[in-house]
């Protein structure tokens, strides 16, 4: 009895590995050339001449030098009037600026609360 039992096992093992193999695999995509020996040997030979990008510290090379866009002076003017002008990226820039107006009350008195007020002192209402 043990022996059909081990021959009925190997007969349903030896069935389940020709089904198992019955299955082709053609791959994910049907391998379709576009270029020819040639083209793809001149593309090798280029990608070998030039850098290679995922060397390391790639990026930390020195940059080429930039090409100005106009003569020195006229850069260096433009320059020197950004350099005076509004900062574009202050707080509430573009809001328009508040004009100074000539205040009414005196400037003694204005430096007499100030003197007051840093020395604790209570102000008269």
């Amino acid at each position: 009895m043990k022996t059909s039992k081990i021959i009925a096992a190997a007969a349903l093992s030896l069935l389940a590995a020709v089904g198992a193999q019955a299955e082709t695999y053609d791959g994910v995509h049907p391998l379709v050339y576009g270029k020819s020996r040639a083209e793809v040997r001149a593309d090798a030979v280029v990608a070998a001449h030039s850098d290679n990008p995922y060397a390391e510290a790639v990026s930390s090379r020195v940059a080429a030098p930039l090409l100005a866009s106009g003569p020195r002076a006229i850069v260096r003017n433009e320059a020197v009037a950004a350099a005076h002008g509004p900062n574009p990226y202050a707080e509430g820039y573009g809001q328009g600026v508040t004009s100074v107006q000539a205040g009414i009350v005196d400037r003694t008195t204005v430096r007499a609360q100030a003197r007051a007020t840093a020395r604790g002192d209570q102000l008269p209402l």
